[in-house]
């Protein structure tokens, strides 16, 4: 029987290539994502309380239209004042796109709406078409009802009071139960993408739409 040894430099290059990335980059990027969301979260609450409305779309596969010329380019989200330009920009007509590094790639941007709702705003439909783009998430701050509703694969998944008292502080762990609700889990959720049938208020001012119960009971128990 042959046997045949790597050298170590060889071998640590095969793992690098081959197994880190078809096993653990989705892993190893996930706390990025997380970050973002919840930078996003805080600002759509700063956003709703000023009276005014926004959309921010995270992905890296949404197709869109540019509705006007571009005088800021391309920044990272985690940059110095970043969020405060982002403030700036995200409430003027059209989407706010972030990428999954957290680089703000455009905003005006004109998404595509797939359907019309009765009774709500053109950024409940652009959110919900954004929301069907593969691994998306599209989070709309409503001018009207100051709330912040997080729409993936069509369906609301999850709403935030921005007028509830202290909800702030709980913002910080909303990310990594909304990471572990699955697209399987939120095919289930209902028929209506923005009146879903079933939430569940974990605490004042937050309501989930699809998580499983043991991972409510784990948000809760903080």
């Amino acid at each position: 029987m042959e046997i045949t040894f790597f050298h170590p430099l060889i071998w640590r290059s095969f793992i690098h290539k081959t197994f880190i990335p078809s096993v653990f980059s989705e892993y190893m990027v996930q706390p990025v994502i997380e970050k973002i969301e919840e930078i996003l979260i805080r600002l759509g609450i700063e956003i709703a309380r000023k009276g005014e409305g926004a959309l921010f779309v995270i992905s890296d596969s949404c197709e869109y239209k540019r509705l006007l010329k571009q005088k800021i380019k391309p920044f990272s989200l985690f940059e110095k004042g970043a969020q405060k330009i982002l403030v700036s920009i995200a409430t003027i007509d059209g989407a706010v796109i972030i990428n999954k590094k957290g680089i703000i790639e455009d905003y005006g941007a004109l998404i595509k709406s797939r359907k019309v709702f009765r009774g709500f705003g053109t950024r409940h439909s652009a959110a919900y078409s954004a929301s069907l783009c593969k691994n998306t998430t599209a989070i709309l701050v409503s001018q009207e009802e100051k709330k912040i509703k997080i729409f993936r694969a069509g369906k609301l998944i999850m709403q935030v009071d921005a007028l509830e008292k202290n909800v702030d502080k709980k913002i910080s762990r909303l990310p990594s139960l909304l990471e572990s609700i699955g697209v399987g889990t939120i095919s289930s959720i209902g028929v209506s993408a923005l009146i879903p049938g079933l939430g569940i208020a974990v605490i004042p001012g937050i309501i989930i739409f699809g998580a499983p119960y043991y991972l409510i009971k784990r948000f809760t128990k903080g």
